[in-house]
């Protein structure tokens, strides 16, 4: 009985699980996570959590109109944010509000190349990449 319960909980979830990810996203996190460990043979994985405190953190080097991403992207990233410096809009960056971010890798450079310039001062490294994709993937 246990394990037939088990089953259908199994079950129920393969749903949610197959519209979890993307394969666009997939490879791009692949990729990411590759180019690291390439970089850093210490290199354990991505992380969510790290992804979030590169998200919140405020920054020196860059723009002083964008001292973090969430100048932009609000502190909530499942909001939409506006071009600190354009006044643009821009649609929520978190994933579970618009499931087409991150999942055009020319896309994503030239996000990550203007913004991480923009924020940090510099150009991300891959684990910043993959850690921030994966903290957006989450929320």
């Amino acid at each position: 009985m246990r394990r037939s319960i088990l089953l259908a909980g199994a079950i129920a979830l393969l749903p949610v699980l197959a519209l979890a990810g993307d394969p666009g996203r997939d490879a791009i996190l692949s990729d990411y996570a590759a180019q690291a460990r390439r970089l850093d043979p210490a290199f354990t994985g991505l992380s969510a959590q790290r992804g979030e405190t590169l998200f919140r953190t405020k920054w020196n080097g860059g723009d002083p109109r964008t001292p973090s991403c969430t100048a932009c992207h609000t502190a909530d990233p499942r909001q939409p944010g506006q071009n600190a410096k354009t006044g643009r809009p821009i649609d929520p960056v978190a994933v579970s509000v618009n499931p087409r971010r991150f999942t055009d890798k020319a896309e994503v450079e030239k996000q990550f190349g203007r913004d991480c310039k923009s924020v940090l001062g510099r150009d991300c490294t891959p684990a910043e990449k993959g850690d921030y994709i994966s903290f957006m993937a989450g929320q």
